[in-house]
């Protein structure tokens, strides 16, 4: 009897063990954030929000009305501008709430549902990124076959393609994660729920569910940024062709902004995950902020970047915004 008994506590202690018990999360930020500062901070990310949303749509009207841009590398940057403002407004309503009104609790499947979407517009920006270079290696690699390359539909499945790579991977983190038993601590040490702040309050080893993860994450991150790579190394053996200097210039101005854009989405990236692995580490708030950083600043600046290094649109905005010459007879 006593061992039925011991045994049936066994059975019990292994299925209240396996349960979750947390059914919402608290998202805490800066763990070293004085309560002073919370308006302030809430003040600055509330302005980087505002700054990316104005932008981005600024971009999406002059597309929508300028005809001169339904062009493919335009309908290309199309596509991370709606990725832009989607991981934008998936992430920091929440943690300007969370220091602005204390409004830090969400549920267990708002939680989830935000990592989904926090890696699903990574991915999605990453293989856009890839898209946008490929681009220009056919317009600089190729010029008299670009028109028959790089055609609307083209690009228009290209575009799609990229959407819908994205999603498997990060739906399969996501299904693999959400099954955990949650049954300590429910802080999430970030600005926003991603695979590793979520993962770490597992009651359960996570060496299984978080190495799997890993490898998506550097498949998504890598084999974009490696043909990246291979495509301007073919562009810069074509511009050394280039007989004038003049010409070289202006060949390598058509790849500035999109070059910009790419090195201040990957390189930060790269660091993080390079200085993890040879074993630099940083305090909790210092790899917040850097997070915080290349995951928020690119689309806050990335419509001013191709607004000021692309010269249609910077030729239409002079447009709009020169003052109206009257003549006075």
């Amino acid at each position: 009897m006593s061992f039925k008994i011991a045994a049936s506590k066994v059975y019990i202690a292994m299925a209240v063990a396996n349960q979750s018990f947390v059914t919402e999360f608290v998202i805490v930020g800066f763990p070293g954030l004085q309560p002073k500062f919370y308006s302030l901070v809430s003040a600055v990310l509330f302005l980087v929000y505002f700054c990316t949303l104005f932008g981005n749509v600024v971009v999406f009207i002059l597309f929508a009305t300028q005809n001169i841009l339904h062009k493919p590398m335009y309908f290309i940057y199309l596509n991370l501008v709606v990725s832009d403002m989607l991981f934008s407004t998936t992430t920091l309503p929440k943690i300007i709430a969370r220091y602005w009104f204390q409004a830090g609790i969400v549920s267990f499947f708002g939680c989830f549902l935000q990592m989904y979407l926090v890696h699903y517009c990574g991915g999605v920006t990453s293989f856009i990124l890839l898209i946008m270079a490929l681009d220009r290696y056919v317009a600089i690699c190729y010029p008299l076959r670009y028109t028959m390359i790089m055609k609307k539909s083209t690009v228009h499945v290209l575009n799609a393609t990229a959407w819908v790579l994205a999603h498997p991977s990060c739906l399969t983190v996501v299904i693999r994660a959400y099954p955990l038993p949650y049954c300590a601590s429910n802080t999430i040490m970030h600005c926003y729920f991603d695979h590793t702040s979520i993962t770490k309050l597992a009651c359960t080893d996570r060496t299984p569910y978080s190495f799997p993860a890993f490898v998506v994450a550097m498949v998504i991150l890598l084999v974009p940024l490696i043909c990246i790579v291979y495509s301007y190394c073919f562009i810069i053996f074509a511009v050394l062709r280039i007989a004038s200097t003049q010409g070289r210039i202006k060949t390598l101005s058509t790849c500035s902004a999109q070059l910009i854009i790419i090195a201040l989405y990957f390189l930060p990236r790269c660091f993080v995950y390079l200085s993890s692995n040879i074993g630099i580490e940083f305090s909790p708030d210092v790899r917040i902020v850097i997070v915080m950083l290349y995951s928020l600043l690119p689309p806050m600046i990335n419509p001013l970047i191709y607004c000021l290094r692309t010269e249609e649109i910077k030729q239409i905005l002079i447009k709009q915004f020169r003052p109206t010459q009257v003549l006075i007879q």
